[in-house]
């Protein structure tokens, strides 16, 4: 906490680059600075009515593009924002409609870096989905996608990149010499469902589930936040097929405390096609769980959302919360069943922070309003 006497003065002036991708939340971020900075008397003389950059993304009729930064930059502390799963973008090629892969979306934060000219004090890339971020490692002759990705960021003169919830976190490793922060948005999302109607937090009422061995640390954050016990599913693959670009699922064991009778919290990092959801769902119906609700940081509803709709209607899923780090079809923002965790209040105060070199830790590791959310309620 800031004394409320003290005013902070930031190194450089505050820039934000929302790119096309990342519209929405980039201007709540900087909604959310605004309010933020205009109503505290310590960002005296730093406030301002916005911190956007303006800039325009052009594309050309054979698909080449460009990005104009309209704005100076020079000495300003700069912000890049961009979502790399928002397929939902598109352009004109040959007379085509293209929509915008995550290739696409990372060519544009080059052009961003391109049209800076290294004139920006720092730059910093929050990129919330990390590109490539399923390529991280090599088993045998393929492509190191997600790390050669980092190095040319850092290559373009990016300082800072700032991710959540990545695959493999060692990823960093490619870029040992700038900083690279993997944030959880694990207590945003528990702030939200906490609120959850008729729900009994404590180990004989619920239970938190891990949908595999990858997902256990995550887990554990949610069991230790809200006191509960962990249960798991171990995915057995089939090796000797590859479907999709994985092993496909053969079966599911689950280790853990008995769950009948019990509310369940499945947490994961990512729903892609929701498959390995509905296989853990029917498997704890089997185990007469009473409500089924699923948190994850990324949906991506990669094959639709007709399914979570029948599982909804059927009575096997109560609730799946997400944020919106990245887009989400309006489809399933507009269903009963999915609750939508904003994060740009949080993102906000994160970049707050950074631009007056103040640390992100007491952000991110605080737990002070969950503890007195749980104090009252139960």
């Amino acid at each position: 906490m800031q004394s409320k006497n003290r005013i902070l003065k930031p190194n450089s002036e505050l820039g934000i680059i929302v790119l096309e991708s990342c519209k929405e939340l980039g201007y709540k971020i900087n909604n959310a600075l605004i309010n933020r900075r205009s109503n505290m008397s310590e960002f005296e003389g730093i406030s301002k009515e916005s911190y956007l950059i303006s800039t325009k993304e052009v594309r050309f009729s054979n698909g080449e593009g460009k990005v104009v930064i309209n704005d100076s930059v020079r000495g300003k502390d700069i912000f890049v924002i961009c979502d790399i799963g928002n397929y939902s973008c598109t352009y004109e090629m040959f007379g085509f409609t293209n929509h915008k892969s995550p290739d696409d979306h990372f060519q544009d934060i080059k052009r961003v870096l391109s049209a800076i000219e290294g004139k920006a004090r720092k730059v910093t890339v929050i990129m919330p989905l990390l590109y490539a971020s399923r390529q991280h490692r090599r088993r045998s002759r393929e492509s190191l996608d997600c790390a050669l990705a980092l190095q040319e960021l850092e290559r373009l003169g990016v300082k800072d990149i700032i991710t959540f919830d990545v695959h493999d976190p060692t990823v960093q490793n490619a870029i040992p010499m700038i900083s690279f922060d993997n944030i959880y948005p694990s207590q945003e999302i528990i702030k939200m469902f906490v609120h959850e109607e008729d729900l009994q937090i404590d180990k004989e009422s619920m239970i938190v589930i891990s949908p595999d061995t990858g997902a256990m640390d995550r887990a554990l954050y949610y069991s230790g936040v809200l006191g509960l016990d962990i249960g798991l599913f171990y995915k057995r693959r089939d090796h000797s097929k590859v479907i999709g670009g994985k092993n496909p699922i053969v079966q599911h064991e689950y280790m853990g405390r008995e769950i009948e009778g019990k509310d369940v919290l499945i947490v994961d990092d990512m729903i892609s096609s929701g498959e390995s959801i509905f296989d853990i769902v029917d498997e704890l119906k089997k185990r007469k769980a009473r409500r089924v609700f699923v948190s994850a940081t990324f949906a991506l509803f990669a094959k639709g959302v007709e399914k979570f709709n029948k599982y909804y209607k059927d009575g096997l899923i109560d609730k799946v919360y997400s944020t919106n780090l990245t887009y989400i079809p309006e489809e399933a923002r507009n269903s009963d069943w999915f609750k939508e965790v904003d994060m740009s209040n949080f993102i906000g105060s994160i970049i707050n922070n950074l631009n007056l070199d103040l640390s992100i830790g007491p952000l991110i590791h605080d737990t002070t309003y969950l503890d007195e959310i749980k104090k009252n309620k139960y």
